[in-house]
């Protein structure tokens, strides 16, 4: 089984432009050889940020009155790491997985009561070896003051008190996951605090191959015996099962490299032609808007409804158009004339 997998990190307010620019695809250069950056146009935001998380921390700030001291050596916000195993994304396909990092999104809103409006930025990498999700959020706590009012205030210490506030964590976001219907393990960190994205890569391979190892069966049973026609036998079964599967899995692999390329090709395809339409749709809304403006000024100007000038227009419109229709058809007719031309030349110098 895979392994669900959420870590948890702390960052002061002058780091958060440094994870901003690497969350959001920011820099020209990664020291991370994993990123494909002919991939990263597949990378999508369940919460999109588009500003610097500095200044999108201020205006949040600001917007909710947050309480709470701002020093420079306070930790002031977090952010959750959100993945699985290699094998589990392969398995559940591309639509199960956007289920996923929404399942997860939900699960980091309602958290210790955190709410989706701290949420700064939830962003999905899909061009690394192993799909994940950066969500950066500010950890609100709401308490009470001492006059005895309702606050929100940033708080890191408080927002993670506890001996066990990462193993709790990690039972809950397993719980969580379970109930939306995925099948996972819990994760088996080696202890429940912080860890860098380099570790946290070496520690969910490590937990792979354990439970590769513990749980792979033996393709043919051992063989104990003395009767060596009786152990030859029993090599050539084993060397005949290795080259059919062998085969096999050469056949599936080139079958499924070649229908990778073509899903890339095709998303690569469909994304670039969302975007085009994107900009296109864009356009067109201001060319209205300019129009529509254009209208309003000029019926101003010379006293006519905006129904009047419209109509003129229209009208202006429609004899351009079969003015060039005419000058179309002439222009057909005349290429048709030539053709005709140069065939009864043609027939005429062969007779």
């Amino acid at each position: 089984m895979a392994f669900s997998i959420i870590r948890n990190s702390k960052y002061k307010l002058k780091e958060l432009n440094i994870i901003f620019r690497h969350n959001e695809r920011k820099n020209t250069n990664y020291s991370n050889n994993n990123i494909d950056k002919t991939k990263s146009i597949f990378n999508y935001s369940l919460k999109s940020c588009n500003m610097p998380y500095s200044k999108k921390f201020q205006e949040i700030k600001k917007m909710y009155n947050l309480k709470g001291q701002m020093k420079v050596t306070n930790n002031v916000v977090c952010e959750y790491l959100i993945t699985a195993s290699p094998e589990f994304f392969i398995e559940i396909g591309p639509e199960e997985t956007k289920r996923f990092f929404k399942c997860a999104y939900q699960f980091a809103s309602n958290y210790k009561n955190l709410g989706s409006e701290f949420i700064i930025s939830a962003r999905v990498h899909m061009d690394e070896s192993n799909p994940h999700m950066h969500l950066v959020y500010i950890p609100v706590v709401h308490t009470i003051d001492k006059n005895k009012n309702e606050i929100n205030k940033i708080s890191c210490s408080e927002f993670w008190k506890g001996k066990n506030s990462y193993a709790n964590l990690q039972d809950n976001y397993h719980k969580y996951l379970t109930k939306c219907g995925f099948n996972l393990e819990r994760s088996r960190n080696v202890e429940n605090t912080h860890l860098a994205i380099k570790d946290l890569k070496v520690i969910t391979n490590f937990e792979e191959q354990q439970f590769l190892n513990k749980s792979s069966p033996h393709v043919e049973e051992i063989i104990i015996s003395d009767d060596v026609t009786e152990i030859q036998e029993h090599y050539k079964k084993v060397i005949r099962k290795y080259n059919t599967l062998s085969q096999q899995y050469i056949k599936v692999k080139a079958i499924n490299e070649t229908n990778q390329k073509s899903l890339d090709d095709l998303n690569h395809k469909c994304s670039t032609l969302e975007h085009k339409c994107s900009k296109l749709e864009k356009t067109c809304k201001k060319l209205n808007n300019y129009i529509q403006k254009t209208f309003e000024t000029i019926s101003h100007l010379i006293g006519w409804s905006i129904k009047q000038l419209k109509q003129v227009v229209n009208e202006h419109i429609i004899e351009e158009r079969q003015q060039e229709l005419e000058e179309e058809l002439q222009e057909e007719l005349l290429q048709d004339n030539e053709t005709n031309l140069i065939d009864t030349k043609e027939r005429y110098f062969k007779n």
